[in-house]
């Protein structure tokens, strides 16, 4: 199933947006109403709250007076931790038994106040934010749920910064406009991102690139390959030996193909090959067409023509939203080598950037008006042979 993380600040209109998935067929996980299950009257939840904040807690009829509980628990730092030591955990377990309980093609969203706050972002394979500017938060807070301004300050100051949550931000939906108005950006995200990449995730499939055109350096590129990054830790555990941002869209400034290319370099192919299952899940389905990189000159193999020394495991990005590529290597193979040589020596040498894009925009040339396998081979067939001339400079 696919696994959405929904959040944003308090007063951003995670409900709004949460509804309008529900509406569209989403499986909603409320972290808010289950929060409220794990501490209703009777649960050993509750009873550790009274033990550690007091019975001041308590409404007449004994259940949660949660404007009291927020009083104390959001007084400091220490007050904080012990409320979420109490909650966190059967937060956790009751959500684990939803999850479980969702269809195998199902789309969760997991509406999560304090998903950023708890690192958790990695856990799924898309992260939404709900964003608004923390002062019309605050006004939110103030005219509409009677929230003292100061109380509502000091809650959103406790929470993750606007900074903080568009970091970890696959989708970033504006919700600072009238009422309603965030509802059609959410139908349009289920249509054309949610749908498909569920799609992709259940069959195994790699979201479609972009094709071989190049287009201006996108900043946030390496904002985007940290949160994939991110992900691909978490799926491959200690199997990989480090996990790092290469090719065009990881040299500041250089126009490139829409597509990241992330390096997972591990002990060996089993290594590779034992994280398959768990990158699938992750959104990372393996291409099983593509075994290794293409062969180059090098000292041990002057003909370059030994495929061996050259082996890799390719994966892609489920997600139609982000088109990735993310290679395999085993550490010290001349591929692992030349990857990250040939990134670090492209920030570092102006005269290698020009010289590589004019490489690139002769290659975009020939394979324009081309589709398929017939694009690639012309993109590729100008590029290559640049490539084997540039390992010997490096590493030959």
């Amino acid at each position: 199933m696919l696994r959405i993380g929904l959040t944003g600040g308090m007063g951003a209109g995670k409900s709004t947006v949460a509804r309008v998935l529900a509406e569209c067929g989403a499986v909603l996980i409320d972290s808010d109403v289950i929060a409220r299950e794990v501490v209703a009257p009777g649960t050993d939840g509750l009873a550790a709250l009274v033990e550690a904040f007091g019975r001041g807690i308590l409404a007449a009829d004994g259940s949660l007076d949660r404007p009291a509980l927020a009083a104390v628990a959001f007084a400091d730092d220490e007050a904080r931790a012990t409320l979420n030591s109490i909650t966190h955990p059967r937060v956790g377990k009751r959500t684990a038994e939803l999850i479980s309980a969702a269809p195998a093609d199902a789309v969760v969203v997991q509406d999560i106040p304090l998903l950023v706050e708890n690192g958790l972002a990695p856990l799924m394979n898309l992260t939404v934010i709900v964003d608004v500017p923390a002062e019309t938060r605050i006004r939110r807070l103030v005219e509409f749920r009677g929230v003292a301004e100061a109380d509502a300050r000091a809650r959103i100051a406790a929470q993750a910064t606007d900074e903080q949550r568009r970091e970890v931000a696959d989708v970033l939906l504006d919700n600072s406009g009238e009422p309603g108005a965030v509802d059609a950006a959410v139908r349009e995200l289920w249509e054309r991102r949610l749908v498909p990449f569920e799609r992709n995730l259940r069959s195994g499939t790699v979201a479609a690139s972009g094709g071989y055109r190049l287009v201006p350096h996108d900043p946030e590129w390496e904002a985007q390959a940290r949160r994939l990054i991110a992900r691909l830790w978490v799926a491959c555990g200690p199997a990989a030996r480090g996990i790092e941002h290469i090719g065009s869209t990881a040299v500041p400034g250089l126009p490139a193909k829409d597509m990241l290319d992330i390096q997972i370099t591990v002990a060996d192919l089993d290594a590779a090959d034992g994280v398959r299952d768990a990158l699938g899940a992750a959104g990372f389905p393996l291409k099983p067409d593509v075994t290794h990189d293409n062969p180059k000159p090098t000292a041990d193999d002057p003909d370059g023509t030994d495929r061996a020394l050259w082996a890799k495991r390719l994966h892609g990005n489920a997600d139609p939203g982000r088109p990735a590529n993310v290679h395999i290597r085993v550490d010290g193979t001349p591929g692992q080598r030349f990857a990250l040589a040939f990134r670090d020596r492209l920030r570092a040498d102006a005269d290698l950037r020009e010289e590589y894009l004019a490489v690139k925009r002769d290659a975009e040339a020939k394979a324009s008006g081309l589709t398929g396998e017939a694009a690639g081979d012309a993109y590729y067939a100008v590029k290559e042979p640049w490539f084997d001339e540039v390992y010997r400079r490096l590493l030959g």
